[in-house]
């Protein structure tokens, strides 16, 4: 289609009181009329319109960039079945032993994990934040004054935490550094954040991103929640020793591996890494105390997660972590101390 011109003419009236008027302005319109059709031609491109079926009309809003809700639609993301589900330990221990061999024999060695949880979402993240950065005695003494000025483990509810003052908090043996950590974690609950609901609900990346804001809890300590209140399989905690020392005992390795290199290491045990790294912990004990009878390690539920030994060491060489296991109730951690006592 070629271009089209627009020209604007203009049209004076003739006079009418003499014909020599009306010839002169005839001729003078005439000239003025072709000098100004001449100048004023504007060139401009049509518009092509296009009649869309509504199939293809469906589609062009559906297209990247077109529907402009698009970018705002949440991708389906399905949430893995927990590892507390009928058949998801069988599930785990069956792709462990066909992808790692070597893996098989220490899976081989030891009783298979259980996984249970008797504490709601808020509660194992206040618990941990209590916990962190203190030897388990002074841990639990703290953490069971804090349950009684809550009114018991049910009232460990954000309203009830946001209502404790840090004096009040201070006079327990909480400081004040973790009772702005409490305040932060029941703020974001009580502003509709998080939730319970929410948590479990969120995927894996998902939740770690908002977990992450919360003041005080960091990697490691959602790692730890991820494993043992909701259970999730595939969850690697590349900052904890214990797990990196037992990679290293399990693989022969002259070093410990690096965070870094722990994924690449661990890339066979998806997607259960979690059970991989359970079996590193007891890995990491037996070495460290021989006597301990695989019957009796094998027993012990995820609750024993960083009992023995090595965790230990892991307190005196990161003081900035905290014992795995003390992230699940301290009726657990009693019944599976190798002293009796936490």
């Amino acid at each position: 289609m070629g271009e089209e011109t627009l020209s604007h003419t203009l049209h004076f009236a003739p006079s009418s009181s003499s014909p020599a008027g009306t010839a002169a302005s005839s001729t003078d319109t005439s000239a003025a009329a072709a000098a100004t059709t001449t100048a004023s031609k504007i060139p401009f491109r049509p518009r092509k319109i296009r009649k869309l079926s509504s199939s293809a009309a469906s589609a062009a809003d559906d297209a990247p960039g077109k529907n402009p809700t698009s970018g705002n639609r949440l991708a389906v993301r399905v949430i893995p079945r927990p590892l507390s589900a009928d058949g998801e330990i069988a599930s785990a221990l069956r792709h462990l032993r066909a992808t790692d061999p070597i893996l098989a024999r220490v899976i081989d060695a030891h009783d298979s994990p259980t996984f249970q949880c008797l504490l709601t979402p808020f509660h194992s993240l206040a618990r941990s934040i209590l916990y962190q950065q203190l030897a388990i005695k002074a841990a639990a003494s703290i953490y069971a004054r804090f349950l009684a000025l809550c009114g018991g483990e049910a009232g460990v509810v954000p309203d009830v935490v946001l209502s404790l003052t840090p004096h009040q908090l201070r006079q327990i043996g909480v400081s004040e550094r973790k009772a702005s950590y409490l305040h932060d974690l029941a703020r974001k609950y009580h502003g509709g954040i998080l939730s319970d609901a929410t948590i479990v609900a969120m995927d894996d990346k998902s939740l770690f991103s908002m977990l992450t804001m919360v003041k005080g809890i960091g990697a490691w300590s959602v790692h730890m929640f991820m494993m043992f209140c909701l259970h999730r399989p595939d969850v690697l905690p590349v900052g904890d020793l214990g797990v990196r020392k037992g990679v290293q005992m399990l693989y022969g390795l002259d070093d410990v591996p690096r965070p870094s290199q722990m994924e690449q290491l661990c890339e066979r045990w998806k997607p259960y890494r979690s059970v991989g790294s359970w079996y590193m912990w007891r890995l990491v004990e037996a070495k460290s105390n021989p006597n301990l009878a695989s019957s009796s390690v094998g027993a012990l539920n995820i609750g024993s997660v960083g009992v023995g030994d090595a965790q230990q060491q892991q307190q005196q060489q990161q003081q900035q972590m905290i014992d795995s296991f003390q992230m699940l109730p301290q009726s657990w951690v009693k019944s599976i101390s190798p002293t009796g006592t936490a």
